[in-house]
């Protein structure tokens, strides 16, 4: 099983080389690392290259036009697919997902379809982050499950694992979100073709090191790409 792990960045200079040295050391056979960076300032994609100079199976697709969270996502499962992965492992760069849960992603993949790396599911837990933004993260999960029809518990979670054959189903190349609202829309889109999806817990530990992207814009946006994909379905253009 050919196993690729995509994640997107954006100024992680100060967290990157900790995550690839993290995801290397689990030594999953066939593992490869696809990084998708948005042509960094602070020079993320440079560390990559360099590290992808002696390990073989750290890739880097460096974007420069077209910038942004959903776009970037979207490039970097093609980008897997069309390297033939069997498996696509999307996570943040922020340290906040521990790479310590993919070998119980990819064993629960065996019987799913999407597994999630979920703040919801039982015996999971948040670190670090305020009662504020777990009010309005549990306030945003509510809007999707209500409006969607979507049964994870998380539905705001960037950890994910997708077979080749949901991703295929989901067409990446055709999503449309620019921004973290990619999120929803691959998740509803697999939800429409009735993909398995299995929770696991996590435990989430908010970010020590660089600047969050996510803001008042980027929460507005995902809200409106709801409500889009939420009429969209209802007019079978989706």
């Amino acid at each position: 099983m050919k196993t690729f792990v995509m994640i997107p960045t954006y100024n992680e200079r100060e967290n990157i080389k900790n995550l690839i040295d993290k995801i290397l050391k689990l030594r999953i056979k066939n593992l490869h690392i696809a990084v998708v960076d948005d042509n960094s300032p602070d020079g993320t994609w440079r560390i990559v290259h360099g590290i992808s100079q002696t390990k073989k199976n750290v890739h880097l697709l460096l974007r420069k036009k077209d910038k942004g969270r959903g776009y970037a996502g979207r490039d970097g499962f093609v980008y897997c697919l069309k390297h033939g992965a069997d498996v696509v492992v999307e996570m943040d760069a922020d340290m906040s997902h521990d790479p310590k849960y993919i070998p119980e992603m990819l064993k629960e993949i065996k019987n799913y379809d999407i597994v999630l790396g979920s703040r919801r599911a039982a015996g999971a837990r948040e670190i670090g982050r305020g009662l504020f933004r777990r009010f309005v993260t549990y306030g945003a999960n509510l809007y999707i499950r209500l409006m969607l029809g979507i049964k994870a518990r998380d539905c705001n979670s960037g950890f994910r694992c997708f077979t080749r054959n949901i991703m295929e189903k989901i067409q990446p190349e055709k999503l449309e979100s620019k921004g973290p609202s990619i999120v929803q829309e691959v998740l509803f889109k697999a939800h429409l073709k009735n993909a398995r999806i299995k929770e696991i817990p996590i435990t989430f530990v908010d970010r020590t090191k660089g600047a969050s992207k996510l803001g008042i814009p980027q929460l507005a946006a995902g809200y409106f790409m709801v409500l889009k994909l939420k009429m969209l379905s209802i007019t079978g253009r989706i």
